[in-house]
């Protein structure tokens, strides 16, 4: 449980620099990541390089015992290097090239970037791969921020061309599979086939996921490029990305595949305000964040390095089910990109931090050290204002600071585990095929995910996010929320399992070429649900079923469908006697879209089934546990009272929760 902050010593006076530094020690700011905007800082004309600010900046903050996360400058490519190269530009869906004059302005396609990344990369990993400072690096940033995953260019028109071929061998195996037949869409050669753009109308969904499969592939390759020259040159030191929040656009999995570390950026408010809340919700939670956005991405990306060792970086093939991953970027105050962008409550930057190390973080870094009194970010909250005082993260940062302190006094905290027995199933190829042929305008699998999620968590259950080709006999309880697609491997896995698990509505609905499965969904999964779908519907905002399950109405919306029970029999039934939920053995299988609450009493009765134990939480409060210890936060308005079932110590705050506040407890022999 340490604390990070970002740094941009290049944008502020070198006589700042020792200040700086110090005071962040003071805080208890242990690690700082520095330097993945300052490419045309460091190489201001071609080949010709101005190291020595940084030489001083990394000695300055050595000097005060800060461990430095260096990062390849690579998201912003300088000027000239795109006038010499303006082939390294990304080309929107109109054909528009993506000029420069802001970030991330190039094509993960292009050759000649690829070698460009790869030349400063290794003169950066060559200069400081060894310096003492720098324990660790960060590839990039924010990889597809601002939707530059996709790129319509030459280059990646040539390089998914080739990726077809590998991938289909022969056009032929390429037409059966799209289904080319329809329409006339059947092509002769590989080099035929374009991207899957500016078309009259929509064009093949499996093209489209081939499409997807492909850019994300290519994040993947150009990441894995600046990682093997970090190990060769910078050997020992821990390699992470930070990823962003609600972001699908590239399979995360096969990018952390790579790395030892996954880091994320973390901006409650923000996400609270963009992505799919309620009105309602995005007022209530509007300067705290909803309580369960922050965590579900805790523990998405703690599943993403499984197994990875923090002391010699390698990465082991053990099974551990705690994976490393850190908060790169912590929101510390108001940030400037969202549609508002509210003053957070006085306490909820502490509270977020303890929450991040509640689900696992080894580090919480805050984004900014100092907010920037210039360009586009000047509206973004940082640690410090831009005249040097303090503002109320760092007052918040600084009790952090402490309270590790104290809790280091009674008792070893850096190496907890979390160990949910619950797992969500969590696939970034699925979610793709929910985007890309949703059936309705509102049906989205990405927040599906997240109200499972969120239901688990009301009900003071720890849950583990993991990929397909995780680990799953050690749960006691297993959810596929939107999993389109369900591979032979899942498969066997699932029929294994000793575990309660449920499928949410279309889960098996399509095969990994993007077609219905000759046996109807849900295809390889009928034996085990013991279930055939025979017909479905989205249905339009305004009209609600009413589902009966045990005595209890729930509602349904946005999505319905008809079964046809084969071994499995009803558990709940629509208002017209149609089968809304099956169960077969262990399994159920959930026909509709529930609301929230709705979800929340089925999982409920799962939980209960699988023999966990369930609390249910008032709606502002959450309890995580790490190892021995439990921690209480309360994101709501009003003093809130919880209190361990089995002997405890108290270690901070107490049984009564002031609004904002934490609390945390260590179990007793």
């Amino acid at each position: 449980m340490k604390l990070g902050v970002c740094y941009y010593p290049e944008q502020w006076p070198e006589d700042w620099w020792a200040d700086d530094a110090r005071r962040m020690r003071d805080i208890g700011i242990s690690h700082v990541r520095i330097a993945e905007f300052a490419w045309s800082v460091i190489e201001p004309e071609p080949d010709h390089f101005e190291w020595s600010w940084l030489d001083h900046a990394i000695e300055t903050l050595h000097d005060q015992g800060l461990s430095i996360i260096l990062c390849t400058p690579t998201a912003t490519p300088p000027k000239w290097l795109v006038d010499a190269h303006p082939d390294i530009l990304a080309v929107d869906a109109q054909g528009v090239t993506r000029e420069f004059g802001s970030r991330r302005h190039y094509c993960f396609s292009s050759a000649v970037y690829r070698q460009q990344s790869q030349r400063i990369t290794r003169l950066m990993a060559t200069r400081y791969g060894e310096h003492p400072a720098v324990t660790a690096w960060q590839t990039d940033n924010e990889y597809g921020c601002h939707d530059t995953v996709l790129s319509y260019s030459p280059a990646a028109r040539r390089a998914f061309r080739g990726w077809l071929k590998v991938r289909y061998q022969n056009i032929e195996a390429l037409n059966h599979a799209w289904g080319s037949v329809f329409w006339s869409q059947c092509y002769r050669d590989f080099n035929e086939v374009d991207p899957p753009v500016a078309a009259v109308t929509e064009t093949n969904p499996a093209h489209r996921l081939d499409w997807q499969r492909f850019a994300s592939d290519e994040v993947v390759a150009f990441n894995r490029e600046q990682v093997q020259i970090l190990r060769e040159l910078s050997p020992g030191r821990s390699l992470t990305h930070n990823f962003m929040g609600f972001f699908t656009g590239f399979n995360h999995h096969d990018v952390a595949a790579d790395l030892d570390v996954a880091s994320w950026d973390s901006y409650p408010l923000g996400f609270t305000q963009m992505f799919f809340l309620s009105p309602d919700e995005k007022t209530r939670w509007a300067r705290s964040g909803h309580p369960d956005i922050a965590s579900f991405h805790h523990d998405l990306y703690r599943g993403m390095c499984v197994g990875k060792s923090a002391d010699d970086g390698t990465g082991s093939s053990d099974d551990k089910k705690t994976g490393r991953w850190w908060v790169m970027e912590q929101q510390p105050g108001p940030v400037n990109w969202a549609h508002w962008n509210p003053l957070p409550y006085n306490g909820m930057v502490r509270l977020w931090t303890w929450q991040a190390f509640a689900h696992g973080a080894e580090l919480v870094s805050y984004f900014r050290w100092r907010q920037a009194p210039f360009a586009q970010e000047q509206m973004h909250a940082g640690l410090l204002r831009c005249d040097r005082s303090d503002d109320q993260g760092a007052l918040e940062a600084a009790e952090v600071g402490k309270e590790l302190v104290q809790l280091r006094q009674k008792l070893p905290i850096d190496n907890l585990s979390v160990r949910p027995n619950v797992a969500l199933v969590f696939d970034y190829d699925a979610l793709w095929m929910t985007q890309i042929q949703p059936q309705g305008a509102d049906y989205n699998g990405l927040e599906l995910c997240f109200r499972i999620y969120s239901a688990f968590r009301q009900m003071g259950l720890d849950v583990d996010v993991v990929s397909p080709h995780a680990v799953l006999s050690h749960y006691r309880l297993i959810v596929l929320p939107a999993m389109h697609h369900v591979s032979a491997a899942l498969l066997a896995k699932l029929s294994a399992s000793t575990a309660e698990i449920v499928l949410g509505p279309r889960t098996g609905s399509k095969t990994a070429n993007f077609q219905i499965p000759a046996n109807l969904a849900p295809g390889v999964l009928a034996e085990l649900a013991g279930i055939t779908i025979q017909r479905v519907a989205s249905t339009p905002p305004g009209i609600a079923h009413e589902i009966l399950l045990d005595g209890q109405t729930l509602t349904a919306t946005r999505w319905r469908e008809e079964l046809r029970l084969n071994a499995a029999t009803a558990e709940a039934w629509f208002e017209d006697g149609g089968v809304a939920i099956s169960r077969h053995l262990l399994v159920r299988y959930v026909a509709a879209w529930l609301s929230p609450n709705s979800w929340y009493t089925l999982l409920r009765i799962a939980a209960v089934d699988a023999g966990l134990m369930v609390t249910d939480l008032p709606a502002a409060l959450r309890v995580s546990r790490l190892g021995e210890l439990t921690m209480v936060f309360n994101f709501g308005d009003e003093f809130l009272t919880w209190m361990p079932s089995y002997r405890a110590e108290n270690l901070l705050g107490g049984a009564v929760l002031a609004p904002r506040d934490i609390a945390v407890w260590r179990s007793l022999p």
